[in-house]
């Protein structure tokens, strides 16, 4: 909590500089089974975050999210939400607490998100879901 880590390499010759061995592979599967993962910092550059920095990763969302949805694309049902890298789990986050009925879920990658409608509510309704979340009236289908 108290050092900004940017790569496993850094975090490694830290280790290392405090008498700990350890391969990157062990370090990388460790990493993941701890939680912990690389993340937008929302300065542009990326870092690693505990689990806890899922919520960081949320205060760094600009006020005007709306710029980190740069395209949407319904497939089957589905809604595939671009962002640029990085701030698609900050998106995702957003979308899941704001605790809408009309969204079951979403996954999110680095720079896509999969939103999971319920069953029977149309594509528009989500749409407009998503324009109250982010309080825009810019989202629009791509």
């Amino acid at each position: 909590r108290e050092n900004v880590i940017i790569s496993q390499e850094e975090l490694l010759m830290m280790m290392e500089g405090a008498g700990m061995k350890c391969t990157q592979a062990t370090l990388s599967r460790d990493l993941r089974q701890l939680g912990i993962s690389r993340g937008f910092d929302g300065s542009g550059g990326y870092r690693y975050l505990l689990p806890s920095g899922r919520e960081e990763a949320v205060e760094t969302l600009p006020d005007n999210a709306t710029a980190a949805i740069t395209g949407m694309t319904w497939a089957r049902g589905l809604l595939l939400i671009s962002t640029p890298p990085g701030y698609a789990s900050a998106v995702a986050i957003r979308i899941d607490r704001a605790g809408r009925y009309e969204i079951a879920g979403t996954v999110a990658g680095d720079d896509t998100i999969l939103l999971i409608p319920r069953d029977s509510i149309n594509n528009e309704a989500v749409e407009e879901c998503l324009r109250t979340i982010f309080e825009s009236r810019t989202i629009t289908n791509s």
